[in-house]
């Protein structure tokens, strides 16, 4: 195994680990399924989470990758969740989401009121 994939599975556990201790019994971490990928973490129903620990942060192109993953799953909900330097938990990683996406979870969490007009990205 390469040492960016090794970095990748620690980063994965490192995540299902904090996410079980923190309520989320059914966490896990997702078999690889090619062109039909459906996020690295499992066992949140509606929500996909791509997990990155990089060298370098592209954020763009991870938010578009878990967008594919959160269409392939049918999910409500897509973030990634990257690595942050210098920091091994992963309750100091970085959660990253479009701002249509932040917006819908916050509705769902009860904030907020419905728009007066429609929103773009929706």
């Amino acid at each position: 195994m390469s040492a960016s994939k090794k970095r990748g599975t620690a980063w994965e556990t490192a995540i299902c680990r904090y996410l079980a201790e923190e309520g989320f019994p059914h966490v896990e971490r997702r078999a690889l399924t090619g062109n039909r990928d459906r996020g690295d973490i499992a066992g949140i129903p509606g929500v996909v989470i791509e997990a990155k620990n990089t060298q370098r942060d592209q954020l763009a192109a991870w938010v578009d990758e878990a967008a594919i993953e959160q269409a392939n799953d049918n999910a409500d909900y897509a973030a990634v969740w990257h690595h942050r330097r210098g920091k091994a938990s992963a309750a100091e990683g970085f959660v990253t989401m479009t701002g249509a996406a932040f917006v819908r979870l916050l509705r769902a969490a009860g904030y907020g009121t419905q728009p007066t007009t429609p929103l773009d990205d929706e």
